[in-house]
């Protein structure tokens, strides 16, 4: 997304009770984002490549969208679809998901910040945060990819948060 979308308060709010709802369900299945199941390995692993220092321990783990980006929504009425890689993944992967796909336009990913604050507050959504930050600052990181700056910058926000904790 390279410009940010005028979406109306009530996008924003069916947004957060779609996640809320989804999150407050229990399934069996596991969440495979980027079609690898999410583990406590692959989480671990992933953090720190990137933020070797980091406890990356997953306490909480709720059902997620696991694709959620700015393709699998529409508006200006919300709908949310691509549901093939859903499942059980750590509190926090879709927030910090929709606010990697968002970073190229800066005050779009702090609305995203903003309206799941209370995923990214929690240690499991500061984790999720480190691991798609991961993805964008890790080895193979574009130096021209216009979310370097602004996943760094949270990034290291963030680990400096979960080494003081």
């Amino acid at each position: 997304m390279a410009e940010e979308p005028r979406l109306p308060p009530r996008w924003w709010s069916e947004l957060n009770a779609s996640l809320d709802a989804l999150a407050s369900q229990r399934t069996n299945r596991i969440a495979t984002p980027d079609t690898e199941t999410i583990t406590q390995e692959l989480v671990t692993r992933t953090i720190r490549q990137v933020f070797p220092g980091i406890d990356a321990t997953v306490s909480e783990w709720c059902p997620a969208h696991a694709d959620l980006n700015w393709a699998n929504v529409t508006a200006p009425e919300f709908c949310l679809f691509d549901w093939e890689d859903w499942g059980m993944a750590p509190r926090g992967l879709d927030a910090a998901t929709l606010w990697a796909a968002s970073l190229a336009v800066p005050a779009l990913a702090d609305r995203v910040r903003v309206e799941r604050s209370g995923d990214f507050a929690s240690r499991d959504g500061k984790l999720m945060t480190l691991f798609v930050a991961a993805k964008i600052l890790g080895p193979h990181a574009h130096p021209e990819d216009p979310r370097l700056e602004g996943a760094r910058a949270v990034a290291e926000q963030m680990a400096k948060e979960l080494q003081a904790d």
